[in-house]
């Protein structure tokens, strides 16, 4: 298993997105990430293998309706 600890940036360059993306994603639970205690301001670490298994998994119906609404 591969448990290799991305920031926020590294998150967007392993996803080819911005870093904002990657952060606007995380608040919304549309990615799985991790928020380190101990700061004012919210850290997010992501796991590297949680993105892979977010990324390959099939749509949901839901976000397949969006984007073909999106396409039109």
């Amino acid at each position: 298993m591969d448990s290799q600890w991305l920031t926020a940036t590294e998150a967007a360059q392993y996803l080819k997105v911005k870093p904002r993306t990657v952060l606007k994603w995380a608040k919304q639970g549309r990615i799985p990430a991790h928020a380190l205690s101990g700061s004012e301001r919210i850290t997010w670490r992501f796991l590297k293998s949680e993105l892979d298994s977010v990324m390959l998994a099939p749509p949901s119906a839901a976000e397949y309706r969006r984007v073909q609404c999106a396409a039109e």
